[in-house]
């Protein structure tokens, strides 16, 4: 039996531009991070970058808020999936947003609001506004220019609910917890990226 391991996830495309970058000096980013494009990006204090993160500021800015978590292989800014749909304009992402692995958030004047957690293998569309304290399950859609109400549950297959537990202060809780155990655990090196 070989001893070599095999990836199975695609390469990486670490070509492109190098955009311009505000990123604050608490903002814990791994050096495996990709940020490419030609309109600005901003990560703004406490927020963590796992690697293998894609960033792309081709069709817009890009604004990450305070104590956001982008978990590997998310891709911040992707190209529309269906061109027609496309808008101009980035992405903006507020204070306690988590998107998960493989997540895809689209450009387009896309928003994510405060408190929302984005899980694996969603795709939001161009253009699509999400409200604050907001659940997309795994491997949701959410289409182009939809607009989603504060505290909308989105299940995968399209159902939706409106969250009326009251869990936004924990879950923010919770948020901060995670940020202080991934600053340990996650090397970074925002200087790579200026």
């Amino acid at each position: 039996m070989s001893s070599k391991r095999h990836s199975i996830l695609p390469a990486i495309d670490r070509s492109g531009p190098k955009p311009p970058v505000s990123l604050s000096s608490s903002l814990t980013i791994s050096e495996n991070a990709i940020l490419q494009g030609t309109h600005s990006i901003t990560m703004q204090s406490e927020s963590v970058v796992h690697p293998r993160c894609r960033f792309e500021s081709s069709l817009g800015s890009i604004l990450v808020g305070r104590r956001c978590i982008i978990h590997e292989r998310a891709h911040i800014g992707a190209q529309p999936q269906d061109p027609s749909a496309a808008k101009p304009g980035g992405v903006t992402l507020g204070d306690y947003v988590m998107v998960e692995v493989g997540s895809i958030i689209e450009a387009g004047d896309t928003e994510i609001g405060e408190g929302t957690i984005i899980q694996v293998g969603s795709r939001v569309g161009s253009g699509a506004k999400i409200g604050k304290h907001c659940t997309v399950s795994h491997m949701s859609v959410i289409a182009p220019g939809e607009i989603l109400p504060d505290f909308t549950v989105v299940f995968s297959n399209g159902t939706r609910r409106t969250d009326r537990r009251g869990i936004s202060d924990m879950r923010k809780h919770m948020i901060v917890k995670q940020i202080s155990v991934l600053r340990k655990m996650i090397p970074s090196n925002p200087d790579k990226f200026k």
